[in-house]
């Protein structure tokens, strides 16, 4: 399992690629919410980022823009992804041409959050979001490309049903291993029981669950919250996961990079040991 960070789409990409390999990292996710950047010449930049450096991007995080965007219990399942009828069109277009750019840089795997999926799989908005993944995975699948949902906002169950109603053959996820605790969702570990072997990336994260019915719950340093990392890699090493270990850490300024370089020593030692 090859370790990488999760970095965003903009000018600085080189530099930040070069640091990473600096630090000893070998690949990275690249995150792109703005559709201006999906043109030739950013191609031509994270192209030529990745010859100079050797760090391999394992994904595309394809954003989205138009609309709200809250990011709570309260207004996220009308506001979030790809649910929303109102929104739904337009992201979904939004994401294929994240998807387009991935293809161009030679990127199998494209990551979004789809949005607060229905459990109930008769509610028209599950439906229709089902309906809509089938159109795009199909276009990514004549490309030889992957949709990965990023866990959080579905229940386990719920994204496997998905899945499996898509029925494409290319959709996988991407574990956001706090995600789902942050959601008050589930157990990362427990969740690998579910869904495992459609895990094709990773976000490597902590946090706490919720205690406010309206709020999610709060992200921490690895190795401070409430993911059992060591029974997570326990587990995927038992499910035959030898995917990237994409670091995420959700502040920003220098103290973000040393938490990551934290971060990695701990990881370094649990696949060592």
């Amino acid at each position: 399992m090859k370790l990488g960070v999760f970095i965003s789409l903009n000018d600085r990409v080189l530099g930040k690629m070069r640091e990473l390999k600096s630090c000893g990292f070998e690949t990275c996710m690249l995150s792109a919410w703005d559709q201006s950047k999906y043109t030739p010449e950013y191609e031509e930049l994270v192209r030529g980022a990745m010859a100079d450096t050797g760090v391999q991007i394992s994904a595309v995080w394809a954003g989205w823009q138009g609309g709200p965007g809250i990011w709570d219990f309260i207004h996220g399942p009308s506001t979030l992804g790809m649910v929303p009828p109102a929104y739904r069109q337009k992201r979904s277009e939004q994401f294929l041409k994240g998807a387009e750019f991935a293809h161009h840089i030679g990127v199998t795997d494209v990551i979004t959050h789809v949005g607060f999926m229905p459990e109930n799989p008769y509610d028209p908005d599950y439906i229709g979001t089902v309906s809509m993944l089938k159109y795009i995975c199909g276009i990514l699948k004549e490309r030889g490309q992957y949709f990965l949902f990023e866990t959080g906002q579905e229940t386990p169950v719920v994204l496997l049903r998905a899945i499996e109603d898509i029925g494409t053959g290319n959709v996988g996820i991407n574990l956001d291993t706090a995600n789902l605790i942050l959601y008050g969702k589930a157990n990362p570990v427990d969740a690998l029981d579910v869904f495992g072997k459609y895990v094709r990336n990773t976000h490597i994260k902590d946090g706490f669950y919720p205690t406010d019915g309206r709020k999610l719950g709060r992200e921490a340093p690895i190795g401070e919250g409430k993911v059992d990392f060591p029974a997570l890699i326990r587990r995927f090493r038992e499910i035959g996961y030898d995917g990237p270990l994409t670091f995420e850490r959700e502040i920003s300024g220098p103290q973000q990079m040393a938490d990551i370089m934290k971060a990695k020593a701990y990881m370094e030692a649990l696949l060592n040991a």
